[in-house]
């Protein structure tokens, strides 16, 4: 029990860990695309580089390959 109380913090600690601003693997460059139309709705998604947008398509016309809903801490 003890080594478990010692371990858990740190396996949280590193799920945490924020992903670098030069991750290449989070943005598609062939998916940027500044010419689609969005729809201007605002409904916050927080990408995987971090940034916050202000709705999926906004994301993915950036070239974000994955994100989550609500804006980014």
């Amino acid at each position: 029990m003890r080594k478990l109380i010692i371990i858990l913090p740190i396996v949280v600690l590193i799920g945490c860990e924020k992903k670098s601003d030069n991750d290449d693997a989070c943005i598609d460059q062939s998916s940027i695309n500044p010419n689609i139309n969005c729809y201007a709705l605002y409904d916050p998604v927080c990408g995987c580089d971090g940034v916050t947008y202000s709705n999926d398509c906004v994301a993915g016309s950036n070239g974000v390959i994955y994100f989550t809903k609500g804006a980014c801490d």
